[in-house]
């Protein structure tokens, strides 16, 4: 559809771009990206024709972008610029209507039933058929925005090239109008070239990225490939953490704040709290926590952390519910907090800080000799006890699921060797809720591999730990 080689250019004085070459299929959303003054706008004005280019050449359907009429390349080519001028008091739809003219003929240019439906549509697509009568100059910096990219759509443009199109749109917005552009790239194999500002929204919807700077191509990729930790550091000079989208298989890019140098800290037993039917750790503040319990479970950052004291045999319909009472009950926010419920009491409760080169570790397990399943039993209570691994050190994806694993795999080697755990199908969860909370300061701690400082650290204290309390319980139920 688009071609590029070689292309170099700018305006008087100032060339802009350098040796730029990419190529853009028929049905793509294809994305620009990169820092202010790398070239992103200057490049969207050649290929529209706007701005002239030194050397090289620009294709569109295999003909140079200069051998085209103005309307001629109307009829291809809409442009929705960053800022669009308001000099007249059109109405909406006046303005609207303009994006039918390369295809209206005749002197006179007349009005017809089929530009009628094309503006009537395309102004339903965009959420501005409400105020098609109203001057353009009443309505919101997101509404113009919105009219605008109209006008565009009103073209019926083979290919369709917006600068910066989400300036002004709320959230909602934002997603209404690629979601539109996709599925029209996919069903009426519209090619839309599209610059972004938001890295986030680029690697959700293009197919491909190119990334500028200082007028200079760095990448021309899927959005996995171009948007990788280092590339971005290196070209937008600024911290970010890649992630992967929970929902669709497309990469995020995540800003890092600089923190306060009062979080790098070793979290030990200053902040446990023992009462008589519950434990809290609360945190100085909020940890990166990886956890499989009832409040809380899977990834996210809290503060404060509560084992509730339960009677494991009192039954209970809605375990969050109940959670969530007793927490605001005793000041807790359950918002940012971590909360179980275990049948191990408070005060049988065995904690320990291990310190490394770097790192360190605060382990706190709960365990109850009554209350696991022998060879034979049939029962599953799964609330016999819990494992909370607090690490001063910045953690790795795989380092949290590894500390996870052996944590469990530790805890339930000790219950077995204390001789009140069998081998069955479901003792993994039987060893009670892992937790595992990180500063992410300090020490980086990536793949932790068996003989690593972290894991054996963990091993240790959680084995030494789970035998304490063991020992505790049972001195208590004496």
């Amino acid at each position: 559809m688009l071609k590029l080689e070689n292309v170099s250019g700018g305006y008087p004085g100032n060339p802009v771009l350098k040796h730029v070459s990419f190529a853009v299929q028929k049905g793509e959303l294809f994305g620009i990206l990169g820092p202010n003054g790398s070239g992103k706008t200057t490049l969207l004005k050649m290929l529209s024709g706007i701005l002239p280019y030194q050397k090289g050449s620009i294709l569109v359907k295999n003909r140079s972008v200069r051998h085209y009429t103005a309307k001629e390349l109307a009829q291809l080519m809409a442009v929705l610029p960053q800022i669009s001028p308001q000099n007249f008091s059109y109405t909406v739809k006046e303005v609207v209507a303009l994006g039918r003219y390369p295809h209206q003929k005749g002197l006179l240019h007349a009005w017809g039933e089929e530009d009628e439906a094309v503006i009537q549509r395309v102004m339903k697509q965009t959420h501005v058929k409400a105020f098609e009568n109203h001057s353009i100059r009443e309505l919101s910096g997101g509404e113009q925005q919105r009219v605008y990219l109209a006008q565009a759509l009103a073209q019926e443009p083979e290919l369709l090239l917006l600068d910066e199109p989400t300036n002004h749109l709320d959230l909602s917005f934002q997603k209404g109008l690629f979601d539109l552009l996709k599925q029209w790239t996919v069903q009426k194999k519209l090619t839309v070239i599209s610059i972004f500002h938001d890295l986030n929204l680029a690697g959700l919807y293009c197919d491909r990225l190119l990334l500028l700077q200082n007028g200079e191509v760095q990448v021309d990729a899927r959005p996995d490939e171009v948007l990788k930790e280092a590339r971005v550091k290196n070209v937008y000079r600024t911290e970010v953490k890649k992630m992967p989208h929970p929902k669709v298989p497309a990469p995020q890019m995540l800003l890092l704040p600089e923190r306060d140098s009062s979080e790098d800290r070793v979290l030990d037993e200053t902040f446990l709290d023992i009462q008589e039917d519950w434990i809290a750790y609360q945190a100085p503040f909020q940890l990166r926590t990886l956890y499989s319990g009832v409040m809380g479970a899977g990834t996210g950052w809290y503060q404060s952390f509560v084992n509730r004291h339960v009677n494991q045999d009192e039954p209970r319909d809605d375990l969050k519910k109940e959670m969530t009472l007793f927490l605001h009950k005793n000041g807790f926010e359950p918002s940012d907090t971590v909360g179980v419920m275990s049948s191990a009491f408070p005060e049988d409760v065995s904690c320990h800080l291990y310190k490394r080169d770097g790192f360190s570790l605060f382990v706190v397990v709960t365990a109850a000799a009554g209350s696991a399943v022998g060879a034979s039993g049939g029962e599953e209570h799964a609330l016999s006890g819990t494992t909370w691994l607090f690490i001063h050190g910045e953690l790795s994806e795989e380092a949290f699921i590894q500390s996870m694993i052996t944590a469990t795999e530790t805890k339930v080697n000790a219950l077995r060797d204390s001789g009140i755990m069998g081998k069955t199908a479901i003792e993994g969860r039987l060893a009670g809720h892992v937790l595992v909370a990180a500063t992410q300061k300090g020490k980086k701690i990536g793949f932790t591999d068996p003989i690593t400082p972290l894991v054996k650290l963990i091993s240790q204290g959680v084995e030494a730990c789970t035998r304490e309390a063991l020992q505790k319980s049972r001195r208590r139920e004496v």
